[in-house]
């Protein structure tokens, strides 16, 4: 992610459509009467239509052809299906993780789309914050979308990933090393191993070359980030069960400390928040942020339609590869779902036993 600019940001692109393949599937996408599979675009489904119906939180596509069929596609814990006027064949049977329904929850529809936009994304297990514009993990992303996937009993679809984890850092922005990703890789291990994991040790080494006056340095998103950084340091040592030593919570102004919203709320000291072209290229940070804050959730920062997520102008992230999708989610840099941004919202709404008053 780039430094932020001030400049008012409006991508709530018009583009509609649905990614399917949940889990270990191969990866489909349906889009203005297409369907195909991601890794051949030349080999899929073409029908002309005269009605339309996406509805994420179902994971389901209806249609009506000008020849007057009706086509359903549909995706379930069971797998993936293509209901032509009758004549239904499974696409792939393969896992797909576990869907719970959120039956009773007053934003059940939401949380079930918040959950299939992460489920689309791990590719081979391996979670990514889009599937079309980026190719390897992020540690930061990949820990919040495993709180998800513990809550929802998925932890199994990304625990060969976290088992062949062997580098401290991601070093996904632009090559740094960045601090917060130590923390990060021990909670993921936390979570689908135990101490004895061989990137423990690595980061235990690790530490010292990134620490000054018992806290964390260095950088995180290009900008230093010590108290955000430190907390993840020790919610992931606890997590294993190690020493967390004498490493102290810095006080100072850190508005990333707001994206840490569920341990070490005590320490932090208020300061400037995200400013509102943050939160809309980047509607993680405005989640996460109201989420620490107790604010009612920001349902504006989540689209109307399918997908719900989105992520925009992020500087790693290569939008070419939307161009055969959408050319205009090209030109305007979106990328549609967002793990991280579906994960910080499914996280907060699932809290909520009623709607925010």
């Amino acid at each position: 992610m780039p430094p932020t600019g001030t400049e008012p940001v409006t991508p709530l692109s018009e583009s509609t459509f649905l990614l399917f393949g949940t889990g270990r599937r191969r990866s489909w996408i349906y889009r203005a009467g297409a369907l195909w599979p991601l890794a051949d675009q030349g080999h899929g489904f073409q029908w002309e239509t005269v009605r339309e119906s996406i509805d994420g939180g179902a994971a389901r596509v209806e249609l009506e052809t000008r020849a007057g069929a009706q086509v359903v596609i549909h995706e379930d814990e069971n797998g993936l299906w293509l209901d032509e006027g009758g004549a239904v064949r499974c696409l792939d049977d393969r896992p797909g993780g576990r869907w719970p329904g959120f039956e009773g929850h007053p934003h059940a529809g939401r949380l079930r789309q918040l959950h299939h936009e992460i489920l689309v994304n791990l590719p081979c297990g391996a979670p990514l914050p889009n599937r079309l514009v980026y190719s390897k993990p992020w540690y930061r992303d990949s820990a919040m979308v495993a709180m998800v996937l513990e809550k929802t009993g998925n932890l199994g679809l990304i625990e060969d990933w976290v088992a062949g984890l062997r580098e401290p850092f991601d070093r996904n922005n632009r090559g740094h090393r960045e601090s917060d990703n130590l923390g990060q890789a021990l909670y993921l291990i936390s979570l689908v191993s135990d101490r004895g994991h061989p990137l423990v040790e690595t980061i235990l080494r690790t530490l010292p070359e990134h620490a000054t006056d018992g806290h964390l340095t260095g950088l995180s998103d290009y900008a230093p980030h010590p108290v955000y950084q430190t907390k993840w340091l020790l919610f992931g040592l606890r997590a294993l069960g190690l020493d967390d030593g004498d490493w102290r919570i810095p006080s100072q102004p850190d508005n990333y400390s707001a994206l840490f919203w569920w341990d070490f709320r005590q320490q932090h000291v208020p300061g400037a928040g995200f400013d509102a072209a943050s939160r809309v290229r980047y509607p993680y940070l405005g989640w996460a942020e109201d989420h620490f804050h107790g604010r009612p959730p920001p349902l504006d920062l989540l689209r109307m339609n399918a997908p719900l997520t989105w992520e925009a102008e992020a500087s790693e992230a290569d939008y070419s590869a939307l161009a055969a999708l959408d050319p205009g989610l090209e030109a305007r840099r979106i990328a549609l779902p967002h793990t991280w941004h579906a994960a910080e919202a499914f996280l907060y709404l699932h809290e909520l036993e009623s709607t925010f008053p």
